[in-house]
């Protein structure tokens, strides 16, 4: 009897944290290549990529910041590059969609909704910033929409079709799931489909253990088996939402953009030890995790020889 594989997604750097939060958030194209290439190394099949300026870690969503380590990971890894859509919530659609449009990846991803987003809560934890943009970043998520309108999303699938991208498909709530299968009956957007749930960030679902339950039974019903469940659990909440998750038939998503943490008050160093802690965890189930050519197949991805990097 086979077990069933288990895709781990490790999202490197992010836009949440800022630079000052931890000495080990990858920030240069070098940096970044190298955390990705060492959480595929570690047993991630995908890993999903943002941007930073190398000078000051601020989020850039340039494909020009893109290009340098995305020919390096895929010269060095068969892993599966997933480029965000995301960016960060001070950005423009038309800004965090131009690294997807240029590069043509297997996977994007995609938030279901605007939303808030509360970043500020970490200023009760982080006090001292080494750059200017550091504290206003966060302070301003207290009067900020995290913007995906109905028509952001439309507009982001239908371009991306044409270039053959799927998409992981972020839903920080219940009536996200609703907005996939809005767009699923529309016909914009088809199976199988990859849905991330994402539990704990202020202004989304929280990571009760009733709510990852809540998510999964929802999107069982809406989309029965057109769909492989992901989650991520921000913060300390991370290990314990992907024990659940897995044991419940779910993949796992971890890395530096959604906790600075491998246990309590011990900073993760490397992306890597993440996914070795999740890939334990899984192992301990008696599940295997999926290579990058298994993660291909369940997720019918175009193949690597198909992306403009």
């Amino acid at each position: 009897m086979t077990t069933r594989k288990v895709i781990i997604t490790c999202a490197v750097t992010g836009s949440i944290h800022t630079p000052s939060m931890s000495p080990h958030i990858p920030v240069t194209a070098q940096e970044i290549a190298n955390a990705a290439i060492g959480a595929a190394e570690a047993g991630a099949a995908i890993v999903h990529l943002h941007a930073r300026n190398p000078e000051n870690g601020l989020p850039d969503q340039s494909p020009e910041a893109f290009e340098p380590f995305l020919k390096v990971i895929k010269q060095r890894s068969d892993c599966v590059v997933n480029i965000t859509t995301g960016g960060a919530a001070t950005m423009t659609i038309q800004e965090r969609m131009k690294p997807v449009v240029t590069f043509k990846p297997e996977v994007a991803s995609l938030n279901m909704g605007s939303m808030n987003f509360g970043l500020y809560p970490m200023l009760n934890r982080f006090t001292e910033f080494k750059h200017d943009w550091e504290r206003p970043y966060l302070e301003g998520s207290r009067d900020r929409i995290f913007k995906n309108t109905f028509a952001d999303i439309e507009h982001i699938l239908t371009t991306c079709a044409e270039n053959g991208t799927r998409f992981e498909v972020e839903c920080y709530d219940i009536g996200h799931l609703y907005t996939l299968a809005h767009f699923v009956d529309r016909g914009i957007v088809k199976p199988p489909f990859f849905v991330q749930s994402v539990f704990g960030i202020l202004g989304g679902i929280g990571p009760h253990p009733e709510d990852v339950m809540h998510m999964k039974r929802t999107a069982d019903r809406l989309f029965g088996d057109a769909y492989s469940w992901s989650v991520l659990g921000a913060g300390a909440n991370q290990m314990r939402i992907a024990a659940q998750a897995a044991a419940m038939g779910g993949n796992v998503r971890v890395g530096l953009e959604d906790s600075l943490w491998l246990g309590p008050g011990q900073f993760a160093k490397t992306n890597a030890e993440q996914v070795v802690k999740v890939r334990g965890i899984v192992e301990g189930l008696g599940l295997s995790v999926a290579t990058p050519t298994e993660a291909r197949e369940i997720l019918q991805l175009k193949g690597a020889d198909r992306v403009a990097f």
